[in-house]
């Protein structure tokens, strides 16, 4: 996620710091970038000497020293609100006092990471949807210390990046993931009980629902971990059974099978073409 946010910012105009606590994650983020960068390219989406000036406008660091001169922020960590907050804890004090602060949260309480921070009226989500470069959506959601001029600021960056916003109220999982979870949730209930197995299940929702992947190459393709977290953030805040995490998908996640980024999940991807598991 955030390599694709560097992605559409520097493809805006904007000088972009892409900073993280590995130099080899940060080289294969750029490596990505220019590989999404040529693609769009090659496509007649982009012209070459505006994909090589994004290139040029990116640059990276494993330090939070240059957070310094930015004027938004925006953490794309994992899905673990703990690691959220210490980010937020190293970064806040190296900020400007006008910086606006900004979270790509799937489904955490943007009210209780603000709370964490020394400027929650300056602190918003920015909910992108993956892959960055292609999806045109960006959920934008208020904390309830948000002020107006933030609000309106993030409104106005994502409207220059590209991109179009939808507001979401400050509860679990926002609106898409609110929505679309719980359906791959109940996909893997699906498989779980026996109804229907991998390649049955996808196949029916392609053909019979018109979706462009099925619910559980979907799933592979998020990450079994994020679909665990977001089902785990929303069974706890709304305290409904409905949102209880399908036993297999825990299993899946216990086992390491987290999807596509580690070539396993609900399709094997370690041979020339994805094989289901079950």
């Amino acid at each position: 996620m955030g390599n694709g946010i560097a992605h559409v910012f520097a493809v805006a105009g904007y000088d972009v710091l892409l900073s993280d606590i590995n130099e080899e994650a940060l080289q294969k983020a750029v490596a990505k970038i220019e590989k999404n960068l040529h693609r769009q390219v090659a496509k007649g989406f982009l012209a070459e000497d505006l994909a090589k000036a994004a290139v040029d406008r990116i640059t990276t660091s494993t330090s939070l020293d240059g957070f310094s001169e930015v004027d938004l922020a925006i953490e794309a960590a994992t899905e673990n609100e703990q690691v959220k907050i210490a980010i937020f804890q190293d970064i806040c004090p190296l900020l400007k006092a006008d910086a606006i602060l900004a979270t790509n949260t799937s489904s955490i309480s943007i009210t209780r990471l603000a709370s964490t921070t020394d400027r929650p009226e300056k602190f918003i989500g920015l909910h992108f949807m993956n892959p960055v470069p292609v999806m045109k959506l960006v959920e934008l959601i208020r904390g309830i210390a948000t002020s107006e001029e933030t609000y309106h600021i993030a409104e106005t960056f994502i409207e220059k990046i590209g991109k179009t916003s939808a507001n979401s109220e400050d509860f679990p999982a926002f609106i898409v993931n609110r929505l679309l979870l719980p359906m791959i949730n109940e996909a893997i209930y699906t498989l779980y009980e026996g109804v229907g197995s991998v390649e049955a299940i996808d196949k029916a929702m392609r053909l019979g629902a018109n979706h462009p992947m099925g619910p559980l190459q979907l799933a592979d393709f998020i990450g079994l971990d994020t679909c665990l977290s977001i089902m785990q953030v929303l069974y706890e805040g709304l305290a409904d059974t409905k949102y209880r995490p399908c036993p297999l998908l825990v299993k899946y996640v216990e086992a390491g099978w987290i999807g596509q980024k580690v070539r396993r999940g609900f399709y094997d991807y370690r041979g020339d073409e994805p094989v289901p598991t079950r």
